[in-house]
């Protein structure tokens, strides 16, 4: 079955870095699939952070344009969130995504989510 793994999360202070993890399994990484980090904060809305296509392509929401980056290793199944300058509005529950679309079918698979605290 598919499944996503975060893991990475822990607590930073402002300022510091964290690098997220995503390993997929079930067969879902693959070159129909994008890969994407959401979060969700104390008392949010869970927003689009970040995204990747099969063929490299990134986007990222305003909010963490030139702090995070995201990337992915097909080799390993994994899709990577690289976080810095980290601020307390970072501060929130981290989920990966994965949205597949082939052949008239769309498929998406969460992860559990990982937290992210960014306290002094």
């Amino acid at each position: 079955q598919v499944q996503l793994v975060e893991s990475g999360g822990g607590l930073v202070q402002p300022g510091g870095s964290l690098r997220l993890s995503c390993a997929a399994s079930g067969g879902i990484f693959g070159i129909y699939t994008t890969m994407a980090w959401y979060r969700q904060g104390p008392g949010k809305e869970r927003e689009w952070v970040a995204h990747i296509t099969p063929a490299g392509s990134t986007n990222y929401a305003d909010s963490v344009k030139g702090r995070f980056t995201i990337s992915r290793d097909n080799a390993k199944n994994t899709v990577y969130l690289q976080m810095n300058s980290l601020k307390s509005d970072d501060t929130a529950v981290y989920y990966c995504n994965a949205a597949r679309a082939r052949s008239g079918q769309f498929d998406a698979y969460w992860g559990q989510g990982t937290q992210v605290t960014v306290s002094s």
